[in-house]
C-alpha cells in the first residue's frame, strides 16, 4: 500500500508540477503519487491526440513496468528469440539478453500514455489539459509557473517541477537549462497514406536513402518514413503535405509511388541533443526534454520511461523531507550517462546508414560481426537496456535485480510482487543484517527470507549485497534512505 499523499501548505496543493503529459511525464506523475505525493500534470494540448510515433518497449523497460503491475496493460508482449536492428541490419536477437520477461514489447505510444494517465489518477494525481507553462522562475524553496489555463492565465506555486515537455521543453528554456549537441544533418518524414500500388512493406535503403513502410499495403492505410541524406529540413516548423511525402518517396525509391488519404504527417532529423544538466535547482527535466535523437532502435521512449522509474521516488523523498544529501543529484549522475550513451550509438547507426554505396562493404562487415555472440550481447544489452548499471558505492551492486521466488515464513513470494508498492526491500534471513534494517522500519520494507542479502530501490535496482556486513549495509541504508526514521537504536 502506498503511503497517504501529503501535501505542504502554500504550495497550492501540489508539491510538483509535471509539464508535458505524454507516457513519460505519466508514468512520472504515477511513481510520485505511489510514494504519496500529489502531483498536477499540466498538458498543453487539451485531448491526447492519439497519434503514436513511437510504439516499441525494450526489455529494461518490460521488467520496469512489470514491478509495477502494469506489463500486461501496456502492449503484446513477444518473448525469446526476437530478430532486432542496428541500423536497419537485422542481426540481433533481442531474446539472448533480456533474462526475464519479454525480450520486447509492442505499446503504442498513446495506449502506453493512457494506462499511465489512468494509473497516476488512480494514486491521486491531478491531470490538466489545455494548460501550458510561459513562465517560470524559482527561488530557494519554491518554483512559480505561469500557466495559460481554458480560463485564463494563472499561477502555480510548487516546490519542485519536472520538464517532460518533448525536445522543445518550455520548462527546459525557460530554467535556462542548454541543450546541447550534434545538429541535424537528415531530414526525415513521416505519415499514414493509403498506397494506391503494391509496395513491399520492410527497410528499404536505396543509393538515395532510406523507405521504410510498415503495414496496411493496398488495403489500408500505411505508414511511411522516408531518410533524405542530402541534408536536413530547411524549415524545420513547416508543415508537411502530401506531395512533399510522395515526392521524397519516390526520390528514394527511384520509381513513382502512388498515395492518397495522408494523415499524421510530420518532419524530424537526426540531430543529438541532450541537456547539459537534468537539474537546476527546483526544476528537472526527464525524457525528450532531456534528450532527442534518431529513432534508431526504438531507444527514446524507453530512456524516457526509465528516466521516470529513477526519478519519481527519488523527488518524493526530497518532497517528503528524508532524502539524504546528493540523493535528487543522483537522478542526473545516473540518467545523464545512460542517455549520452544512447546518443552515441544512435549516432553510429547513422553513420553506417549513410546511403553511398562506399559504405556497403562497412555494412556488410558489421553484419558479420553482429552474428558474434559477443558482439550481439554488447549492441542488443546497449540497445534493450539489459546492460544499464549505476555505480551505487558498492561492489557487485548496481544491477538490476532479478526477479526471483523467494521463501519467506509466510510462504513463497516473487521479487516483482514486491516491488509493486514502489518501496525499498531488504531480503535476507541473517539476523543482525536484518537488525539492521529494521533500523528503518517504515521506510525500507524488510523481508525475511532464505536468499542472498540484498537491498533494492523502489527502481529495482540493487543498492548493497553480498559480500558485506552490517556496517556497509547501514552505509548504503544511510546513502539511499537518510536517516533512521526513529533514530539509530
Amino acid at each position: 500500500m502506498s503511503s497517504p499523499a501529503i501535501s505542504l501548505d502554500g504550495f497550492d496543493g501540489f508539491d510538483v508540477v509535471v509539464v508535458g503529459g505524454g507516457p513519460v511525464g505519466m508514468l512520472l506523475a504515477a511513481e510520485i503519487a505511489l510514494q504519496g505525493v500529489r502531483p498536477v500534470v499540466l498538458e498543453r494540448l487539451p485531448e491526447p491526440t492519439g497519434e503514436s510515433k513511437a510504439g516499441t518497449l525494450h526489455a529494461r523497460t518490460a521488467q520496469s513496468l512489470n514491478r509495477r503491475g502494469l506489463l500486461d496493460a501496456v502492449g503484446r508482449s513477444s518473448y525469446g528469440g526476437v530478430r532486432f536492428h542496428f541500423s536497419g541490419m537485422f542481426e540481433l536477437d533481442l531474446g539472448a539478453v533480456a533474462g526475464e520477461g519479454p525480450s520486447i514489447v509492442g505499446s503504442p505510444q498513446a495506449w502506453a500514455e493512457q494506462v499511465f494517465a489512468d494509473r497516476a489518477a488512480e494514486l491521486g494525481a491531478e491531470i490538466r489539459r489545455g494548460h501550458e507553462i510561459v513562465g517560470l522562475t524559482q527561488d530557494a524553496d519554491r518554483v512559480t509557473l505561469t500557466v495559460e489555463g481554458p480560463a485564463g492565465p494563472y499561477e502555480l506555486v510548487t516546490r519542485y517541477a519536472v520538464g517532460t515537455d518533448g525536445a522543445r521543453s518550455a520548462v527546459r528554456k525557460l530554467a535556462g537549462i542548454p541543450f546541447t549537441g550534434a545538429p541535424a544533418s537528415v531530414a526525415a518524414l513521416m505519415g499514414d497514406v493509403r498506397l494506391l500500388d503494391p509496395i513491399p512493406g520492410g527497410w528499404h535503403r536505396t543509393p538515395r536513402g532510406w523507405l521504410l513502410i510498415w503495414g496496411g499495403g493496398t488495403y489500408g492505410h500505411s505508414r511511411i518514413s522516408t531518410y533524405d541524406f542530402r541534408g536536413p529540413h530547411l524549415e524545420r516548423e513547416a508543415p508537411v503535405t502530401l506531395e512533399e511525402l510522395r515526392s521524397v518517396a519516390e526520390y528514394i525509391a527511384g520509381r513513382p509511388i502512388r498515395m492518397t488519404e495522408p494523415r499524421g504527417l510530420s518532419r524530424y532529423g537526426d540531430a543529438a541533443l541532450q541537456a547539459e544538466t537534468y537539474r537546476r535547482g527546483r526544476v528537472l527535466v526527464a525524457g525528450d526534454a532531456a534528450h532527442v535523437h534518431f529513432p534508431w532502435g526504438g531507444q527514446g521512449l524507453n530512456t524516457g520511461m526509465e528516466d521516470a522509474m529513477n526519478l519519481g521516488w527519488k523527488l518524493a523523498a526530497q518532497v517528503r523531507g528524508w532524502a539524504p544529501d546528493g540523493l535528487l543529484d543522483s537522478y542526473h549522475g545516473e540518467r545523464h550517462p545512460v542517455a549520452a550513451r544512447v546518443l552515441w550509438n544512435v549516432r553510429a547507426q547513422g553513420a553506417l546508414a549513410d546511403p553511398d554505396p562506399r559504405v556497403d562493404p562497412l555494412r556488410e562487415l558489421f553484419a558479420d560481426l553482429m552474428r558474434l555472440e559477443q558482439v550481439n550481447d554488447y549492441l542488443s544489452g546497449m540497445v534493450s537496456g539489459t546492460a544499464t548499471t549505476y555505480d551505487v558505492g558498492h561492489p557487485g551492486a548496481g544491477r538490476f535485480a532479478p526477479d526471483a521466488k523467494i521463501k519467506t515464513a509466510d510462504g513463497a513470494v516473487t521479487l516483482v510482487e514486491l516491488l509493486h508498492a514502489g518501496r525499498p526491500l531488504f531480503l535476507g534471513d541473517d539476523d543482525e543484517l536484518v537488525d539492521v534494517a529494521a533500523e528503518w522500519a517504515g521506510r525500507v520494507d524488510t523481508v525475511r527470507a532464505r536468499c542472498e542479502p540484498q537491498l533494492v530501490r523502489p527502481d529495482g535496482y540493487v543498492a548493497w549485497c553480498a559480500p558485506g556486513d552490517a556496517s556497509t549495509l547501514r552505509t548504503a541504508l544511510h546513502r539511499w534512505f537518510g536517516e533512521p526514521p526513529g533514530g539509530r537504536r
